[in-house]
């Protein structure tokens, strides 16, 4: 079995960061859309997804990264994935070739501001 879900939201510094942990999949990814909803109608100017404490994510937490993506730019601020990634996080991007449909980096310091 693996390790539990956790989807936490934190602002600082005019940045909404919103950290998945464990496996997230479409029991918990109601939660990260709530999270991600909320980031986009804060008026904040970027929210950053840290993914680099989840080793497994499903189409549904693409599904919600891609809907976030449209929100944050119909209300005019960036959504930018953090990583690392781990190896199944990495290959959901690359088969669906979803990766070029967000701004990507390597780390979540670089992501705070990229």
């Amino acid at each position: 079995m693996g390790e539990e879900a956790v989807v936490t939201a934190t602002t600082a510094r005019d940045v909404t960061v919103i950290r998945l942990r464990g496996e997230v999949d479409e029991d918990n990814a109601p939660f990260l859309a709530g999270a991600l909803a909320q980031a986009a109608a804060s008026g904040l100017p970027r929210t950053v997804v840290d993914l680099s404490g989840t080793f497994f994510v499903d189409s549904s937490v693409l599904h919600a990264l891609l809907d976030a993506q449209r929100a944050h730019a119909d209300a005019g601020s960036v959504l930018v994935l953090a990583g690392p990634l781990h190896t199944a996080v990495r290959r959901l991007f690359e088969v669906t070739g979803a990766a070029a449909a967000f701004r990507m980096a390597d780390s979540l310091a670089t992501a705070m501001t990229c």
